[in-house]
């Protein structure tokens, strides 16, 4: 798995926010993934090809359309490799204890 190519990806926030769609609703198609933001379509679908190149996206074809589904797979192992070891569990507080602070406890 190339992680430098998810690396790469997720540092784009426009990227992040297709991701964060697909998270509340897999399997969307680029007219759906479109609506309602602020990119034209053929922007929306550079990013998918790049979210698609690095594994964070994979697409099946349905018929005449083509439905975007996220892959938390490379996620994970970043989660894996770099932030298990940096303490999980105190990190995971602080977090926390920041989202009440912020009055974000919806997530």
């Amino acid at each position: 798995m190339d992680l430098d190519a998810a690396f790469r990806a997720l540092a784009d926030s426009s990227r992040r926010a297709l991701l964060d769609r697909l998270h509340e609703q897999n399997g969307q198609t680029l007219a759906q993934l479109c609506e309602g933001l602020d990119m034209s379509r053929q922007a929306v679908t550079k990013h998918l090809v790049i979210l698609e190149q690095a594994n964070l996206v994979v697409v099946q074809w349905q018929g005449r359309e083509k439905l975007h589904y996220l892959n938390p797979v490379p996620i994970h192992e970043i989660a894996e490799r770099w932030i298990r070891k940096y303490e999980r569990g105190r990190l995971r507080a602080l977090a926390d204890l920041k989202k009440r602070l912020e009055g974000d406890d919806d997530e």
